[in-house]
């Protein structure tokens, strides 16, 4: 049997069958939020709908941490919602941010990842930094795990 160390499963943006069947079968979460005023609101839905699962299905079910998509630097907005996540979820938020980017809405329509789009756009480059940040917090994970 062929192990892998990590799997990623995608969810459509709604809590229903193949999200919980996710979640039930996962052991971490990585949350996207959309810089937007609404997706903070809906936030909380799907953080109740983790705890729900966590209790009644999968209790060692944990939340990764929280990633800012669609960011707009120049919107202020998109600040004040990385502001609230910042302070409301502290220690949870990535510091990476996912832009808004032309070749990440682009490279579905030619069947590729952005990463074999357009590796050196910035989009691409915002979902390198962000594994490299999440792979950096599960080592410190384990460190933390191994000294205790």
């Amino acid at each position: 049997m062929e192990r892998f160390d990590h799997v990623i499963i995608d969810c459509p943006p709604s809590l229903g069958v193949l999200t919980v069947n996710a979640l039930t079968a996962a052991d971490r979460v990585l949350v996207p939020l959309q810089c937007e005023y609404y997706a903070l609101e809906g936030l909380s839905r799907l953080l109740t709908t983790i705890e729900a699962i966590r209790q009644q299905l999968n209790p060692s079910l944990g939340i990764e941490g929280i990633v800012l998509t669609m960011f707009d630097r120049r919107n202020n907005l998109a600040h004040q919602v990385a502001r609230e996540a910042q302070l409301y979820f502290e220690g949870l938020v990535f510091e990476s941010r996912i832009p808004r980017n032309v070749k990440l809405s682009e490279s579905p329509s030619f069947g590729k990842p952005v990463l074999l789009y357009d590796v050196a756009s910035a989009g691409a480059q915002a979902y390198l930094q962000l594994a490299r940040e999440v792979l950096d917090r599960q080592a410190s994970r384990q460190a933390a795990q191994a000294a205790a």
